[in-house]
Protein backbone atom coordinates (compact mmCIF):
# COMPACT_ATOMS: atom_id res chain seq x y z
CA UNK A 1 0.00 0.00 0.00
CA UNK A 2 1.36 3.32 -0.88
CA UNK A 3 0.90 6.20 1.36
CA UNK A 4 1.12 9.88 0.07
CA UNK A 5 2.81 11.81 3.30
CA UNK A 6 2.04 15.71 3.17
CA UNK A 7 3.31 16.73 6.51
CA UNK A 8 2.07 20.45 5.88
CA UNK A 9 3.01 23.66 7.80
CA UNK A 10 3.82 24.69 11.38
CA UNK A 11 3.61 21.45 13.93
CA UNK A 12 2.59 19.35 11.11
CA UNK A 13 6.09 18.11 10.02
CA UNK A 14 7.16 17.28 13.61
CA UNK A 15 4.14 15.11 14.46
CA UNK A 16 3.87 13.30 10.94
CA UNK A 17 7.02 12.55 11.98
CA UNK A 18 6.20 10.52 14.55
CA UNK A 19 3.80 9.10 13.00
CA UNK A 20 6.25 7.68 10.09
CA UNK A 21 8.06 6.39 12.77
CA UNK A 22 5.23 4.05 13.58
CA UNK A 23 4.79 3.41 10.14
CA UNK A 24 8.47 2.31 9.77
CA UNK A 25 8.21 -0.13 12.90
CA UNK A 26 5.32 -1.60 10.99
CA UNK A 27 7.11 -2.02 8.05
CA UNK A 28 9.68 -3.57 9.73
CA UNK A 29 6.87 -6.24 11.21
CA UNK A 30 5.91 -7.09 7.61
CA UNK A 31 3.87 -4.75 6.48
CA UNK A 32 4.03 -4.29 2.85
CA UNK A 33 3.47 -0.15 2.69
CA UNK A 34 5.70 2.22 0.51
CA UNK A 35 5.86 6.12 1.73
CA UNK A 36 6.71 9.19 -0.12
CA UNK A 37 6.52 12.58 0.98
CA UNK A 38 5.34 15.88 -0.53
CA UNK A 39 4.24 19.54 0.24
CA UNK A 40 1.06 21.05 0.50
CA UNK A 41 -0.41 24.40 2.09
CA UNK A 42 2.30 26.77 2.97
CA UNK A 43 5.07 24.92 2.31
CA UNK A 44 3.47 23.79 -1.22
CA UNK A 45 3.40 27.83 -2.14
CA UNK A 46 6.58 28.13 -0.79
CA UNK A 47 7.89 25.53 -3.32
CA UNK A 48 6.00 25.48 -6.14
CA UNK A 49 3.63 28.64 -5.82
CA UNK A 50 0.26 26.67 -5.09
CA UNK A 51 -0.75 25.41 -1.52
CA UNK A 52 -1.28 22.10 -3.93
CA UNK A 53 1.26 21.60 -5.72
CA UNK A 54 0.39 19.83 -9.30
CA UNK A 55 3.11 17.07 -8.42
CA UNK A 56 1.37 16.50 -4.60
CA UNK A 57 -2.23 15.99 -6.01
CA UNK A 58 -0.68 13.53 -8.86
CA UNK A 59 0.81 11.64 -6.08
CA UNK A 60 -1.99 11.87 -3.88
CA UNK A 61 -4.21 10.78 -6.62
CA UNK A 62 -1.72 7.45 -7.33
CA UNK A 63 -1.48 6.69 -3.03
CA UNK A 64 -4.04 4.06 -1.91
CA UNK A 65 -4.04 6.93 1.25
CA UNK A 66 -2.98 10.19 2.54
CA UNK A 67 -1.38 10.82 5.76
CA UNK A 68 -1.92 14.71 6.60
CA UNK A 69 -0.19 16.69 8.77
CA UNK A 70 -1.65 20.41 9.49
CA UNK A 71 -1.68 23.80 7.07
CA UNK A 72 -1.73 27.35 8.05
CA UNK A 73 0.71 30.15 9.35
CA UNK A 74 0.40 33.91 9.95
CA UNK A 75 3.17 34.58 6.73
CA UNK A 76 0.52 33.17 4.37
CA UNK A 77 -2.32 35.83 6.03
CA UNK A 78 -1.81 38.40 3.11
CA UNK A 79 -1.45 35.78 0.51
CA UNK A 80 -4.85 36.02 -2.37
CA UNK A 81 -7.11 33.91 -1.14
CA UNK A 82 -6.58 30.84 -3.75
CA UNK A 83 -2.78 30.94 -2.46
CA UNK A 84 -3.59 30.23 1.31
CA UNK A 85 -2.85 27.17 2.54
CA UNK A 86 -6.60 26.34 3.47
CA UNK A 87 -7.56 26.22 0.17
CA UNK A 88 -4.77 23.19 -1.22
CA UNK A 89 -6.73 21.62 2.05
CA UNK A 90 -10.30 22.49 0.48
CA UNK A 91 -8.91 21.58 -2.61
CA UNK A 92 -7.48 18.09 -2.23
CA UNK A 93 -10.03 17.22 -0.18
CA UNK A 94 -12.46 18.15 -3.14
CA UNK A 95 -10.25 17.16 -5.73
CA UNK A 96 -10.12 13.38 -3.97
CA UNK A 97 -13.99 12.97 -3.63
CA UNK A 98 -13.66 12.74 0.22
CA UNK A 99 -16.94 13.67 0.97
CA UNK A 100 -17.24 11.70 4.52
CA UNK A 101 -15.28 13.12 7.51
CA UNK A 102 -15.31 10.94 10.46
CA UNK A 103 -13.80 12.69 13.91
CA UNK A 104 -14.20 10.70 16.57
CA UNK A 105 -14.32 12.18 20.27
CA UNK A 106 -13.15 9.58 23.08
CA UNK A 107 -12.25 10.25 25.93
CA UNK A 108 -9.61 8.33 27.96
CA UNK A 109 -10.39 7.43 31.68
CA UNK A 110 -6.77 9.04 32.59
CA UNK A 111 -7.40 12.25 31.00
CA UNK A 112 -10.89 13.07 32.42
CA UNK A 113 -9.29 15.23 34.92
CA UNK A 114 -7.98 16.97 31.60
CA UNK A 115 -11.36 18.02 29.89
CA UNK A 116 -12.53 21.24 30.87
CA UNK A 117 -15.91 19.67 31.91
CA UNK A 118 -16.76 17.64 35.12
CA UNK A 119 -15.02 14.76 35.27
CA UNK A 120 -18.61 13.07 35.75
CA UNK A 121 -20.27 14.55 32.74
CA UNK A 122 -17.62 13.40 30.29
CA UNK A 123 -16.48 10.54 31.75
CA UNK A 124 -17.12 7.26 29.09
CA UNK A 125 -17.62 9.81 26.62
CA UNK A 126 -17.16 7.74 23.07
CA UNK A 127 -19.16 9.51 20.31
CA UNK A 128 -18.66 9.63 16.04
CA UNK A 129 -18.95 12.83 14.29
CA UNK A 130 -19.48 12.31 10.37
CA UNK A 131 -19.47 15.59 8.38
CA UNK A 132 -19.96 16.21 4.97
CA UNK A 133 -16.49 17.37 3.49
CA UNK A 134 -17.37 18.27 -0.07
CA UNK A 135 -20.61 20.79 -0.15
CA UNK A 136 -22.05 23.41 1.74
CA UNK A 137 -20.64 27.02 2.40
CA UNK A 138 -17.48 26.10 2.10
CA UNK A 139 -17.65 25.06 -1.66
CA UNK A 140 -20.79 26.73 -2.68
CA UNK A 141 -21.35 29.48 -6.17
CA UNK A 142 -21.71 32.04 -6.00
CA UNK A 143 -18.93 33.67 -3.29
CA UNK A 144 -16.63 36.66 -3.27
CA UNK A 145 -16.32 40.00 -2.11
CA UNK A 146 -17.86 43.12 -4.10
CA UNK A 147 -19.27 46.50 -3.65
CA UNK A 148 -23.13 47.29 -3.69
CA UNK A 149 -24.58 50.34 -2.72
CA UNK A 150 -21.04 51.99 -2.31
CA UNK A 151 -20.18 49.49 0.53
CA UNK A 152 -17.93 45.86 0.21
CA UNK A 153 -20.02 42.92 0.55
CA UNK A 154 -19.34 39.45 1.74
CA UNK A 155 -21.43 36.51 -0.33
CA UNK A 156 -21.29 32.84 0.08
CA UNK A 157 -23.65 30.12 -0.70
CA UNK A 158 -24.92 27.20 1.62
CA UNK A 159 -26.10 24.72 -1.26
CA UNK A 160 -26.82 20.97 -1.07
CA UNK A 161 -28.08 18.60 -3.65
CA UNK A 162 -29.88 15.53 -2.63
CA UNK A 163 -27.47 13.08 -3.98
CA UNK A 164 -24.58 14.69 -1.91
CA UNK A 165 -26.97 14.59 1.52
CA UNK A 166 -27.84 10.83 0.29
CA UNK A 167 -24.64 9.36 -0.05
CA UNK A 168 -23.16 10.84 3.62
CA UNK A 169 -26.61 9.36 4.94
CA UNK A 170 -25.78 6.04 4.32
CA UNK A 171 -22.03 6.34 5.48
CA UNK A 172 -23.38 7.82 8.99
CA UNK A 173 -25.92 4.81 9.46
CA UNK A 174 -23.33 2.68 8.68
CA UNK A 175 -21.57 3.45 11.12
CA UNK A 176 -24.02 3.84 13.72
CA UNK A 177 -25.08 0.29 12.68
CA UNK A 178 -21.54 -0.90 13.90
CA UNK A 179 -21.56 1.35 17.28
CA UNK A 180 -25.37 1.99 19.02
CA UNK A 181 -27.43 2.15 16.67
CA UNK A 182 -28.74 5.88 17.15
CA UNK A 183 -28.00 8.60 14.72
CA UNK A 184 -28.80 11.92 15.48
CA UNK A 185 -28.93 13.95 12.24
CA UNK A 186 -28.20 17.63 13.27
CA UNK A 187 -29.24 20.72 11.00
CA UNK A 188 -31.25 23.80 10.88
CA UNK A 189 -34.61 23.07 9.15
CA UNK A 190 -36.29 25.87 10.84
CA UNK A 191 -34.48 28.64 8.87
CA UNK A 192 -32.60 27.37 6.05
CA UNK A 193 -34.28 25.19 3.06
CA UNK A 194 -30.77 23.30 2.36
CA UNK A 195 -31.33 21.92 5.99
CA UNK A 196 -35.06 21.22 4.87
CA UNK A 197 -33.93 18.86 2.25
CA UNK A 198 -31.38 17.90 4.22
CA UNK A 199 -33.65 16.49 7.14
CA UNK A 200 -36.26 15.12 4.46
CA UNK A 201 -33.17 13.20 2.63
CA UNK A 202 -31.91 11.90 6.27
CA UNK A 203 -35.75 10.29 7.10
CA UNK A 204 -35.80 8.96 3.43
CA UNK A 205 -32.77 7.38 4.02
CA UNK A 206 -33.57 5.58 7.47
CA UNK A 207 -35.89 3.52 6.01
CA UNK A 208 -32.88 1.19 4.77
CA UNK A 209 -31.77 1.21 8.17
CA UNK A 210 -34.57 0.21 10.21
CA UNK A 211 -32.59 -0.95 13.30
CA UNK A 212 -31.38 2.83 13.67
CA UNK A 213 -33.06 5.04 15.77
CA UNK A 214 -32.87 8.38 14.25
CA UNK A 215 -32.99 11.81 15.71
CA UNK A 216 -33.00 15.00 14.58
CA UNK A 217 -31.27 18.40 16.33
CA UNK A 218 -30.79 22.03 15.46
CA UNK A 219 -27.21 23.00 15.28
CA UNK A 220 -27.65 25.62 18.32
CA UNK A 221 -29.32 23.05 20.72
CA UNK A 222 -26.99 20.45 19.59
CA UNK A 223 -23.80 22.67 20.59
CA UNK A 224 -25.70 23.40 23.85
CA UNK A 225 -26.56 19.60 24.48
CA UNK A 226 -22.50 18.24 23.56
CA UNK A 227 -21.30 20.61 26.98
CA UNK A 228 -24.62 20.31 28.85
CA UNK A 229 -24.68 16.08 28.39
CA UNK A 230 -22.16 14.45 25.81
CA UNK A 231 -22.93 10.97 26.18
CA UNK A 232 -26.49 11.51 25.47
CA UNK A 233 -24.99 10.95 21.69
CA UNK A 234 -23.85 8.17 19.75
CA UNK A 235 -23.22 8.95 15.89
CA UNK A 236 -23.75 12.52 14.82
CA UNK A 237 -24.21 13.11 11.33
CA UNK A 238 -24.35 16.68 9.71
CA UNK A 239 -23.38 19.39 7.18
CA UNK A 240 -20.01 21.06 6.59
CA UNK A 241 -19.97 23.62 8.50
CA UNK A 242 -21.77 22.94 11.15
CA UNK A 243 -19.55 20.04 11.35
CA UNK A 244 -16.50 21.64 11.31
CA UNK A 245 -17.97 23.74 14.55
CA UNK A 246 -19.08 20.92 16.49
CA UNK A 247 -16.51 18.16 16.26
CA UNK A 248 -14.07 20.88 17.41
CA UNK A 249 -16.06 21.20 20.13
CA UNK A 250 -16.30 18.04 20.87
CA UNK A 251 -12.48 17.85 20.94
CA UNK A 252 -12.36 19.51 23.97
CA UNK A 253 -15.03 16.88 25.54
CA UNK A 254 -11.70 14.66 25.40
CA UNK A 255 -9.48 16.43 27.03
CA UNK A 256 -7.48 18.31 24.44
CA UNK A 257 -8.21 18.60 20.40
CA UNK A 258 -4.38 17.21 20.23
CA UNK A 259 -6.48 13.81 20.84
CA UNK A 260 -8.90 13.85 18.20
CA UNK A 261 -7.80 11.73 14.74
CA UNK A 262 -9.95 11.85 11.90
CA UNK A 263 -10.56 10.20 8.28
CA UNK A 264 -12.13 11.61 5.35
CA UNK A 265 -13.15 9.03 2.79
CA UNK A 266 -14.28 8.33 -0.70
CA UNK A 267 -17.10 6.27 -2.16
CA UNK A 268 -14.36 3.39 -2.12
CA UNK A 269 -12.51 4.04 1.69
CA UNK A 270 -9.94 5.85 0.04
CA UNK A 271 -8.67 8.21 2.93
CA UNK A 272 -6.99 11.02 4.04
CA UNK A 273 -6.26 10.70 7.78
CA UNK A 274 -4.91 14.06 9.74
CA UNK A 275 -5.40 15.23 13.12
CA UNK A 276 -8.58 17.63 13.55
CA UNK A 277 -6.19 19.86 14.83
CA UNK A 278 -4.63 23.29 13.16
CA UNK A 279 -0.63 24.05 12.47
CA UNK A 280 -0.27 26.01 15.79
CA UNK A 281 2.79 27.96 14.82
CA UNK A 282 3.25 29.29 18.65
CA UNK A 283 4.52 26.01 19.66
CA UNK A 284 5.92 25.05 16.04
CA UNK A 285 9.59 23.46 15.89
CA UNK A 286 9.83 23.70 19.66
CA UNK A 287 9.14 19.86 20.27
CA UNK A 288 6.07 20.34 22.54
CA UNK A 289 2.99 19.48 20.00
CA UNK A 290 1.25 16.10 21.09
CA UNK A 291 1.55 14.12 18.07
CA UNK A 292 -1.28 11.56 19.53
CA UNK A 293 -4.04 12.25 17.21
CA UNK A 294 -1.61 11.62 14.26
CA UNK A 295 -0.79 8.24 15.39
CA UNK A 296 -4.55 7.84 15.93
CA UNK A 297 -4.99 8.76 12.36
CA UNK A 298 -2.52 6.07 11.19
CA UNK A 299 -5.14 3.49 13.26
CA UNK A 300 -8.34 4.77 11.59
CA UNK A 301 -6.47 4.31 8.28
CA UNK A 302 -5.91 0.50 8.72
CA UNK A 303 -9.26 0.44 10.58
CA UNK A 304 -11.25 2.37 7.26
CA UNK A 305 -8.39 2.14 4.39
CA UNK A 306 -6.27 -1.15 4.47
CA UNK A 307 -9.26 -3.10 6.72
CA UNK A 308 -7.00 -4.24 8.86
CA UNK A 309 -8.88 -4.27 12.22
CA UNK A 310 -6.24 -6.09 14.09
CA UNK A 311 -3.33 -3.13 13.66
CA UNK A 312 -5.80 -0.89 13.85
CA UNK A 313 -6.43 -1.97 17.55
CA UNK A 314 -3.00 -2.38 18.43
CA UNK A 315 -2.02 1.13 17.48
CA UNK A 316 -5.24 1.81 19.32
CA UNK A 317 -3.58 -0.13 22.33
CA UNK A 318 -0.18 1.13 22.31
CA UNK A 319 -1.59 4.63 22.88
CA UNK A 320 -3.71 3.78 25.42
CA UNK A 321 -0.58 2.19 27.25
CA UNK A 322 1.19 5.08 26.73
CA UNK A 323 -1.63 7.28 28.57
CA UNK A 324 -2.07 5.12 31.15
CA UNK A 325 1.66 4.97 31.93
CA UNK A 326 1.21 8.78 33.03
CA UNK A 327 3.20 10.07 29.83
CA UNK A 328 1.98 13.57 28.87
CA UNK A 329 2.21 16.50 26.18
CA UNK A 330 1.81 20.02 27.68
CA UNK A 331 -2.02 19.93 26.73
CA UNK A 332 -3.30 17.23 28.48
CA UNK A 333 -1.08 17.52 31.34
CA UNK A 334 -2.10 17.60 34.93
CA UNK A 335 -0.96 17.84 38.50
CA UNK A 336 1.06 13.95 39.33
CA UNK A 337 1.73 13.17 35.88
CA UNK A 338 5.05 12.86 33.75
CA UNK A 339 5.62 15.92 30.65
CA UNK A 340 7.78 14.69 27.58
CA UNK A 341 8.04 16.36 24.92
CA UNK A 342 6.74 15.62 21.43
CA UNK A 343 9.60 12.97 19.77
CA UNK A 344 9.39 11.64 23.60
CA UNK A 345 5.85 10.61 23.35
CA UNK A 346 6.49 9.40 19.57
CA UNK A 347 9.11 6.72 20.82
CA UNK A 348 6.74 5.70 23.79
CA UNK A 349 4.16 5.08 21.41
CA UNK A 350 6.31 2.84 19.28
CA UNK A 351 7.71 0.98 22.20
CA UNK A 352 4.66 0.31 23.80
CA UNK A 353 4.10 -1.12 20.04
Amino acid sequence: MKIAVLPGDGIGPEIVAQAVKLLEVLRADGAKIEMETAPIGGAGYDAAGDPLPEATLKLAREADTVLLGAVGGPQYDTLDRPLRPERGLLRIRKELNLFANLRPALLYPELAGASSLKPEVVSGLDLMIVRELTGDVYFGQPRGIEVRNGERVGFNTMLYSESEVRRVAHVAFGIAMKRGRKLCSVEKANVLECSELWKEVMIEVSKDYPEVALSHMYVDNAAMQLIRAPKQFDTIVTGNIFGDILSDAASMLSGSIGMLPSASLDEHNKGMYEPIHGSAPDIAGKNLANPLATILSVAMMYRYTFADLATADRIENAVKKVIAQGLRTGDIWTEGTQKVSCSAMGDAVVKAL
